[in-house]
């Protein structure tokens, strides 16, 4: 639930994305805590995330968020065959 909570924070400020201290703020995940949910999310490529000084600015990875999206789009509505990961990004286009 923070995770997804999370990538809706970042979704309502894409393309920008937030520094941390935002994403707390609105929140209000201890710190730790938003630092462990954003580098699973990072890992696993949904977000992004780049240095501006001292903070670490996350927006959302669209092209994977769209390859995601198409996945769950075939294995729920189209009753498709599971795709590679290579495939869902031809198929999107990503």
């Amino acid at each position: 639930e923070p995770r997804l909570r999370i990538m809706r924070l970042l979704l309502s400020a894409h393309p920008d994305g937030l520094v941390v201290t935002e994403i707390q703020r609105e929140l209000g995940i201890p710190g730790p805590t938003l630092s462990h949910h954003l580098e699973k999310l990072r890992t696993n490529e949904l977000v992004l995330s780049q240095r501006e000084g001292t903070y670490l600015r996350y927006s959302v990875n669209t092209a994977s968020l769209r390859a995601l999206l198409g996945f769950l789009y075939a294995e729920c509505c189209g009753r498709n065959k599971a795709m590679s990961r290579d495939e869902l990004f031809q198929q999107c286009n990503c």
